[in-house]
């Protein structure tokens, strides 16, 4: 009775305890402004801005400690919608949104605008398609409803293969930004800097599980937002006078035509579909439509955002929620194609043409050893100084032309506030924000990942009879494990956050996305329905990925003409029909509907029990809806 009084007052006051944490932080970031203005040294406030933002999760997370089972899945299910909303916000703008959006639409010009529509329209499919109506199932996970509604362990089994590939390629990219900000900010090794990084992740994830995580994101949400927003206002500012980034990029997109024409780059960076020389490609209009795709379809098949539906207080909350999540989504990805063009107008006018004698610190810190996203190639052993740089030949002349120019996409975010010239206190706070965006989505994915191993394989399927005690035990131990081999494989890959997310996008929809939608909106169709749909789903899907990724000359070799190899990564890489294979998924989502559509015609349909259960579930109101033979999880 005390816990759920003491609940209860805490759900009666979240603006106020979020009112004064938001107050907290700015003052906090006011402190840090004040200390820079006295001479501390950055480092110490680098040191500050990472440790006490951790400090403050991890506050969180043990606060929100919990040995109920239903308050470490599903957060009692008893977050509102607003919240719940701004939670799903900080669950879903990953580093790839914080860190790696702006840089690739600053590289990308138009064409990356497709991660923008991708990752938003794909909330209207959850909404429409998938959220209210999982939430009304009242179960704990995603491969929960997979097997109550395709027959058992063979469909949970599946759904947790896919959740957990998808999953842990996410969760990596998420550890590669904790990596680059801590190794940035706390000047130590990039491997070293994964493994600090995740004990902020752990501790706010393990002890409170889904109830943590929560109220957690809520808080980094916040420091996100505000540490996303404010460079680009000031930048605003000072480039046009009005501190509306969002309605005044135009200003910096003309100026960088005019610098492009100056600086003899033939791809403008708002042409839309331009190859390298600036004309119309059919293909690259492929690659823009496939890839919204991929991102759409993926967007509404990650469970650990679907997981997110599961926690509200009713079906009409869960709908209310997505609503809001897709409002706290807007307020940055809005903002992410200004971030990029007066990141790349300042480049263009301050550093390029500049002598290289007399660059500016930042490109240093960012380009030395162990972090190397930024490169100044102009001398002829500058690979020595900057790793960047291996392959590039400069002139030499003592003036940092374009071409000698080399920033890594993940840096663009980061980097800004120094190439702007902006007090090192937005620098950090920008830092903040980042280690906010990557911890939030990490901490959602490796308990999407725990939950799936100790509820769905060892409670489900190994040991039905286990307690409480024991299934939250199981769950932090696999989540601990997780989390050390993810941030192993981040130490070493090291590779570029997008690419890593778009995989886990296309795993995700080629796996998970045709069984959901055939198992809510096809009552009639059997257990095989679902069990191919995920299976041939992700076979295509990881096929596809695995042999252009890594055995891109074989595959043309096999092929012939149909595939082109590109150079990417180091490696080989090939396209099909031209199609970047960050969309793989492009092959994988209709080989899942076609094989879950014949394997559904073939076989005998759903019995009438599982008909009334799907009709149930479409049911906006009324009690939580339980498929034959389940119990009640609430």
């Amino acid at each position: 009775m005390a816990g759920a009084a003491a609940n209860s007052s805490f759900l009666n006051n979240l603006g106020r305890i979020y009112g004064i944490y938001t107050g907290t932080f700015a003052g906090f970031v006011i402190l840090i402004g004040i200390l820079e203005f006295f001479g501390v040294p950055d480092k110490i406030l680098g040191y500050l801005f990472v440790f006490l933002t951790i400090g403050v999760y991890a506050l969180i997370g043990w606060l929100s400690r919990t040995a109920e089972v239903s308050e470490y899945y599903v957060a009692g299910r008893s977050v509102p919608a607003f919240y719940n909303g701004m939670a799903t916000g900080a669950d879903w703008m990953s580093a790839a949104s914080f860190i790696g959006m702006a840089g690739s639409l600053y590289f990308g010009g138009y064409d990356a605008l497709a991660f923008v529509l991708g990752w938003t329209g794909g909330y209207v499919l959850v909404s429409i398609l998938m959220a209210p109506y999982l939430r009304k199932f009242g179960q704990f996970t995603v491969p929960d409803f997979c097997g109550a509604r395709f027959g058992g362990n063979t469909a949970r089994t599946l759904a947790v293969i896919v959740l957990i590939t998808a999953s842990f390629v996410y969760v990596v990219a998420q550890i590669v930004g904790v990596g680059i900000i801590t190794s940035r900010f706390l000047g130590m090794g990039f491997q070293t800097a994964c493994f600090v990084g995740l004990i902020g992740i752990l501790v706010c994830s393990m002890l409170g599980g889904m109830k943590a995580v929560t109220w957690t994101q809520v808080a980094q949400y916040i420091i996100l937002i505000i540490a996303y927003l404010i460079p680009v206002i000031i930048m605003s500012a000072q480039v046009t006078g009005v501190p509306v980034p969002q309605l005044m990029y135009g200003q910096a997109l003309e100026k960088i035509e005019a610098l492009e024409k100056t600086l003899g780059i033939a791809k403008s960076h708002v042409a839309p579909f331009a190859d390298a020389r600036g004309n119309f490609s059919m293909t690259s209009m492929i690659n823009y439509f496939a890839l919204i795709l991929c991102l759409m379809v993926g967007t509404a098949s990650l469970p650990h955002i679907l997981m997110r539906y599961f926690t509200t207080p009713s079906v009409r909350q869960a709908r209310d929620s997505v609503g809001w999540s897709l409002f706290f989504i807007f307020l940055l990805y809005f903002t992410a194609p200004s971030y990029a063009a007066f990141a790349k107008l300042e480049v263009y006018q301050t550093l390029i043409g500049s002598p290289v004698a007399s660059l500016p610190a930042w490109v240093s810190s960012w380009g030395k050893p162990g972090l190397a996203l930024v490169g100044a190639c102009d001398a002829a052993n500058a690979a020595q100084i900057f790793p960047i740089c291996a392959g590039v030949t400069g002139n030499g002349d003592g003036i940092l032309q374009l071409s000698e120019f080399r920033i890594h996409p993940d840096a663009i975010v980061l980097a800004t506030p120094e190439i702007a010239g902006l007090p090192y206190v937005i620098a950090g706070l920008v830092a903040a924000g980042g280690l906010a965006a990557a911890l939030s989505t990490a901490d959602g994915l490796l308990l999407a990942i725990a939950n799936a191993l100790s509820h769905d394989i060892y409670y489900k399927m190994i040991d039905p009879e286990a307690d409480t005690k024991r299934r939250l035990v199981i769950s932090r131990v696999i989540l601990a494990i997780v989390a050390v081999l993810a941030a192993y494989v981040a130490g070493t890959l090291g590779a570029d956050i997008l690419f890593l997310v778009s995989w886990a996008f296309s795993i995700a929809a080629s796996g998970l996305f045709a069984a959901l939608v055939l198992g809510i909106w096809w009552k009639k169709g059997g257990d095989a329905s679902g069990i191919f749909a995920m299976l041939i789903g992700y076979g295509v899907c990881m096929f596809f990925l695995i042999t252009t990724e890594f055995y891109g000359v074989a595959l043309k070799g096999m092929l012939g003409d149909i595939v082109t190899i590109v150079k990417i990564r180091g490696r080989d890489v090939a396209y099909l029909w031209g199609i970047n294979n960050i969309s793989v998924g492009i092959f994988g989502i209709p080989a899942s509907f076609l094989a879950g559509w014949v394997a559904g015609k073939m076989t005998p349909e759903a019995s009438p029990e599982m008909q009334n259960f799907i009709d149930s579930i479409r049911v906006p109101s009324g009690d939580v809806a339980l498929a034959p033979g389940m119990a009640a999880k609430e």
